[in-house]
């Protein structure tokens, strides 16, 4: 079963249901957008991945590990979503400009992955948490 945490109205009562479905040392992986992106900060408030009113949360990779560490889980690694930049950008062009631009998105995408090398900040990010 899917689930998508940015649209659960109570998020820690969620991720308590989450933790009680995994075994013990059971693993979870969430992905979601990243708010502390460079195509976040260059689209402002037409980044795509905000998705109001769907998204009622917005997480960064301090927010991801203190929500589930209440929970007594761990995040033991994070991965990029590298291709999440480009898409992200593709749609943020067109709700900034009105317009389908595929070269400036892909180049804001590319940016957006190139920074995130360095800042460790990608547009989105998968979690691999640890039940303990």
């Amino acid at each position: 079963m899917w689930h998508v945490l940015e649209h659960v109205p109570n998020l820690t009562e969620y991720i308590a249901q989450l933790k009680s479905l995994l075994k013990p040392e059971g693993t979870l992986v969430v992905a979601v957008p990243n708010f502390k992106s460079y195509d976040a900060n260059y689209y402002k408030e037409f980044w795509a991945a905000y998705d109001v009113p769907r998204h009622l949360w917005h997480f960064s990779k301090k927010s991801i590990q203190e929500l589930f560490r209440e929970e007594n889980m761990e995040v033991i690694k994070t991965l990029p979503m590298k291709f999440d930049s480009y898409y992200v950008s593709l749609l943020s062009e067109k709700y900034k400009t009105g317009r389908t631009n595929f070269i400036k998105a892909f180049f804001i995408g590319f940016k957006s992955n190139f920074k995130g090398r360095t800042a460790k900040e990608y547009s989105s990010h998968i979690y691999i948490i640890k039940n303990n």
